[in-house]
């Protein structure tokens, strides 16, 4: 499915701050696995962590869906569904602190299902650094030419 041209340096610029962001953040987490109890255990030490949290994760989500309101093409999809994602996060965070963060540290505590969900944000960011990062005349050229092979042909 190709992304229109116009609609693409928006979801390019989108993929490349949460590109980056998707790779640093879950690996990091993996790589500190062993802090990462004690980590969220400190973070709901003081409910001030998950309000302050919450509302800067709720504005980010809500900057990418005003922003980037887009669903066609797989790299649009994945920022917009970032966007959103976030913005749940962020309002869950806000409203049911304690049982999102219980929720947390009980999937943090399974390691292997963590980690998998961690490892796979971080393949969604390799995605979206190299669609954000690579030369527009790749993106372009791999998002068109299905859709040039099907223009020849008809």
């Amino acid at each position: 499915m190709a992304t229109s041209p116009a609609l693409q340096p928006r979801t390019r610029i989108m993929a490349r701050i949460l590109g980056p962001y998707l790779v640093i953040v879950p690996l990091v987490a993996v790589a500190r696995a062993s802090l990462m109890p004690d980590i969220v255990a400190d973070f709901t030490a003081s409910p001030v962590w998950a309000w302050v949290t919450g509302a800067f994760v709720l504005l980010a989500g809500l900057a990418v869906i005003a922003v980037h309101p887009y669903w066609r093409g797989a790299a649009a999809i994945l920022v917009s569904a970032t966007g959103w994602l976030m913005a749940i996060k962020g309002f869950l965070l806000l409203a049911f602190a304690p049982s999102y963060l219980e929720s947390t540290a009980d999937l943090i505590g399974t390691g292997v299902a963590w980690k998998v969900v961690e490892l796979l944000a971080a393949v969604i960011g390799l995605y979206l650094t190299y669609f954000g990062w690579a030369s527009p005349r790749q993106v372009t050229a791999q998002a068109t030419d299905s859709s040039t092979h099907l223009r020849h042909t008809a």
